[in-house]
């Protein structure tokens, strides 16, 4: 299920980021890995999440994932690893809050595209999810929220 889509303008925010490439099938496979390894890097530099988690994909291609798992902060993080300082972008977006479990995500994507094709919204490449609910606060996944987000393309000032 889906809320009803919004046109907002969103900030810039400061964020960590473990960038990732991979075929879509793997995508299971380093998710929990990368966010970890995100967590812990965060944490040992003595930062806390200033937002849920996140991941941004940055360029749609069917058969492969290029990707980044992020966490929103309230001041930069030093590289270590994989995990290096990255942000959301300031940006006018067209957003929507998907309730389900995460295999739900493809359809919502499909649902939420349609509705933003239906308008003739001119989206820029790329999008990004917000975990706001999932298993680590809830066993139901019912339950689970997720944040659903495409940016705009400026208008044409021609």
């Amino acid at each position: 299920m889906l809320d009803e889509p919004g046109i907002l303008t969103v900030p810039a925010q400061t964020a960590a980021v473990v960038h990732i490439t991979v075929p879509r099938a793997d995508i299971r496979a380093v998710m929990g890995p990368g966010y970890r390894e995100l967590m812990e890097v965060v944490a040992s530099q003595g930062l806390a999440p200033a937002g849920p988690w996140f991941t941004r994909h940055l360029r749609m291609d069917p058969e492969l994932f290029d990707f980044e798992i992020g966490v929103p902060l309230a001041a930069p993080v030093a590289p270590s690893g994989r995990v290096r300082p990255g942000s959301l972008p300031a940006a006018r977006v067209v957003r929507t809050i998907y309730h389900g479990p995460y295999e739900g995500l493809p359809a919502a994507w499909g649902e939420f595209d349609a509705w933003i094709r239906d308008r003739r919204l001119p989206t820029e490449a790329g999008l990004w999810e917000r975990y706001l609910t999932g298993p680590e606060s809830n066993p139901d996944s019912s339950r689970w929220r997720t944040e659903l987000t495409r940016p705009l393309a400026a208008p044409d000032s021609g």
